[in-house]
């Protein structure tokens, strides 16, 4: 009699049982990686269009446009892929917000910036409450 090499359905089944757990713990940490590593591009562009607003306030004393009152003094940036960035004025162009949308893959999450520098974490699709920082991690602030 002739002894046959190769796997037997036991073991087969058993080392797919392994790749499902791990796949099925390994994937739901590698989204959540993926999501956090498209925020920081966002972040950057509204503390840059921050610093622009705070530049354009020394030179005008206001943060309105001349034309438009109700407009931002400095012009918005092409938005990224993953976000899209807007502006208001208040307090009749002594004060602004600026606020960066999610879109796309980002959908859900929008963060703030005023003219005394508040960050506001507005929405963020995870249940994160909204609270006065930007990076949030495990639900607390790392400010």
């Amino acid at each position: 009699m002739r002894k046959q090499s190769g796997f037997t359905l036991v073991e087969l089944m058993i080392a797919t049982a392994v790749v499902g757990i791990l796949a099925a713990i390994a994937l739901p940490s590698y989204n959540a990686y993926v999501f956090r590593s498209r925020i920081p591009a966002s972040l950057d562009a509204l503390s840059a269009y921050q610093a622009r607003m705070e530049q354009t306030f020394q030179d005008t004393s206001s943060y309105s446009s001349p034309a438009d009152s109700s407009a931002c003094a400095s012009s918005l940036p092409t938005s990224g892929s993953t976000f899209a960035l807007s502006c208001t004025t208040n307090k009749a162009g002594q004060g602004f917000t600026a606020t960066v949308t999610g879109t796309g893959a980002l959908a859900g999450v929008t963060y703030s910036v005023d003219e005394v520098g508040t960050r506001v974490t507005v929405s963020h699709p995870n249940g994160i409450p909204a609270s006065n920082c930007w990076s949030i991690r495990g639900g607390t602030c790392d400010s």
